[in-house]
């Protein structure tokens, strides 16, 4: 009798504890597979976010005039690919062109992929793209932000990716054709800069080095011409705001000028002409001395300069090389590697502070190229 109990225990305890396993297991596996939903639903509801333009800029740039707006990413199909910023560029021209109320804001970014339906865009390759101020963004061949084709970055140039923004982006590529296409520097020529701490000025100078030339850079404080001479090799600057331009030139250049980059345009540069040499070139590459003002500037004519010197002017847009894009990213990369060139990122954080980051661009505040890491 004690054995027949001790088997009739034995029986239920076993049968209890696989009763027990299969809870465990079917619990185990609701898990599973609420987990997996839920990874499933966060593919197909990524939330991005993006700068609207509320309101056409007037004058100085207001945080008004931007709102940041949410919008739900559609699932990316056949050709297309969703990606995620991880740098975002603030640039002058952004304040120079022209937009509409309920645009998003003109930019560029540094971005990962990370769903992709077409094969020239693996995921988890890196691109440069030109979507505007967006976290994320889905893209297919039929778009082209700025004329400027979305690019991959190679894998081979071991740089950082923030790089594809500055001496490496299109701040590099306009600075290398701006300057070498249109002004064609010779050996020993004296050229000037204006902007000169900027993305594009800072690069143009180290080039003009590189061309043996005698470079002068036209900045908005003594730091900045500290840094530009001591750590670019310019070889002398001019401080806007303190300097008189002309007896600078007068001093810095008194054999005249030959090459004039120009970033800021106004009366600065209707002085900088009047030291040209005969037969100079000027390269007109931005005006960002007017692109905050409310009312029509004036400078003095140069039209007598232009004539008595045989000056050459002329303005460009870097979609005139886009044919050649990899060519300047090429030089420009191999320059850094031999320790020609060099730059300097002034880097603010959060997509939150994108519009703070553009406003201290257009106050003068960055050195080098400004960036917002996402």
């Amino acid at each position: 009798m004690i054995s027949i109990l001790r088997k009739i225990n034995l029986y239920e305890a076993t049968k209890a504890f696989r009763a027990s396993c299969e809870l465990f297991n079917n619990k185990k596996n609701n898990l599973c597979n609420s987990s997996f939903k839920k990874f499933s639903s966060c593919q197909e509801t990524i939330t991005g976010r993006k700068y609207v333009i509320q309101n056409k800029f007037c004058g100085f740039p207001k945080e008004c005039d931007l709102k940041i707006v949410e919008e739900v990413m559609p699932e990316p199909q056949e050709g297309q690919f969703l990606c995620e910023s991880i740098f975002i560029s603030v640039d002058p021209y952004q304040r120079a062109y022209e937009q509409n109320e309920g645009d998003v804001m003109i930019g560029s970014q540094v971005a990962r992929v990370l769903i992709s339906k077409n094969p020239c865009y693996p995921e988890g390759s890196y691109i440069v793209g030109y979507y505007g101020w967006k976290t994320h963004h889905v893209f297919d061949n039929s778009q082209s932000g700025l004329a400027i084709p979305t690019m991959i970055i190679p894998e081979s140039l071991d740089m950082p990716k923030s790089f594809f923004l500055g001496v490496l982006g299109m701040p590099g590529v306009t600075a290398n054709f701006g300057f070498l296409e249109i002004c064609q520097p010779k050996p020993c020529e004296t050229v000037i800069v204006t902007g000169a701490a900027g993305a594009v000025g800072s690069i143009v100078g180290q080039i003009a080095k590189i061309k043996n030339c005698y470079v002068i850079g036209v900045v908005g404080s003594q730091e900045k011409g500290c840094w530009i001479t001591r750590n670019l090799g310019f070889d002398g600057y001019i401080n806007y705001k303190e300097d008189d331009i002309c007896e600078c030139l007068n001093e810095l250049a008194p054999n005249g000028i030959d090459c004039y980059f120009d970033n800021v345009g106004g009366e600065i540069s209707s002085q900088i002409l009047r030291h040209m040499n005969t037969n100079g070139r000027i390269s007109v590459c931005g005006a960002i001395s007017a692109y905050n003002s409310t009312e029509e500037e004036k400078a003095t004519i140069i039209q007598k300069s232009m004539i008595f010197n045989e000056l050459k002017m002329e303005g460009f847009l870097v979609t005139r090389w886009v044919d050649r894009w990899d060519d300047a990213v090429t030089e420009n990369a191999q320059w850094l590697k031999e320790g020609k060139l060099s730059t300097r990122e002034t880097v603010t954080k959060g997509f939150e502070n994108t519009f703070k980051a553009f406003t201290d661009m257009l106050s003068g505040a960055n050195f080098g190229k400004a960036i917002v890491e996402l």
